[in-house]
């Protein structure tokens, strides 16, 4: 957690709970330790989402399927959701929850390494959620760019990564690679001509990354 957990516990009291399949996926995730979006970054999400109103959403690391399936209660009418997983037992999962929901026509799951098949991709998306490898997000930038429609928005999950990211007395020796390369990038949307770019502190660290519709254009004259 990025800010004071009894700040977090507030806000999540504040958060209406999830029923169904949601509410059970959260059981399922926390009673297998399996990461999943945390609350309040889900709820961030929504809000985002229903502002954007997306007819096409791109995830990057599906895991159990949770955030697709949460995604597609904002998703337009008609719209769908194309989500990347490389392990086969996550993607299975994924599936099965997918099936539950009754979203197969909806939700699409893209099996493979997610640069590899980024690369393939030729798509336009209005949302990108990406929550995959920590340690490989400046590499999915340039083909997240490349598929983002103007006027679209980035999310990024876990960008704080437990506060190291911000703070060099908190980095563990075995994850200073990662935290290296979630600095890079951070800097990378902060600065990208094309990107307006906030860093929120809720959950694991969130930013929300908005694509002008030219290239160079300021926030400010």
């Amino acid at each position: 957690m990025i800010c004071y957990e009894y700040i977090n516990q507030y806000i999540k009291k504040l958060i209406n709970k999830n029923q169904g399949i949601l509410g059970d996926m959260e059981e399922y995730a926390h009673s297998n330790h399996i990461p999943i979006i945390h609350l309040e970054v889900a709820n961030f999400l929504s809000v985002i989402g229903n502002m954007v109103k997306p007819k096409k959403i791109l995830e990057i690391g599906t895991a159990i399927g949770y955030s697709a399936i949460f995604m597609s209660g904002f998703l337009e009418t008609g719209g769908s959701i194309d989500t990347i997983e490389r392990n086969y037992e996550m993607v299975d999962l994924a599936k099965e929850n997918i099936k539950k929901a009754q979203l197969e026509d909806v939700i699409h799951v893209l099996i493979g390494d997610a640069l590899n098949v980024l690369r393939c991709l030729d798509k336009k998306y209005d949302m990108i959620f990406l929550d995959g490898a920590k340690g490989k997000y400046s590499e999915f930038l340039p083909e997240c760019l490349r598929m983002l429609n103007p006027s679209g928005v980035l999310i990024s999950d876990n960008v704080l990564f437990k506060g190291m990211v911000a703070s060099d007395d908190l980095v563990v020796r075995r994850n200073k690679t990662i935290v290296y390369r979630m600095k890079k990038y951070l800097f990378d949307i902060s600065n990208h001509e094309e990107l307006i770019t906030s860093i929120i502190p809720i959950g694991d660290g969130v930013s929300l990354s908005f694509k002008h519709r030219f290239k160079g254009a300021k926030l400010l004259p």
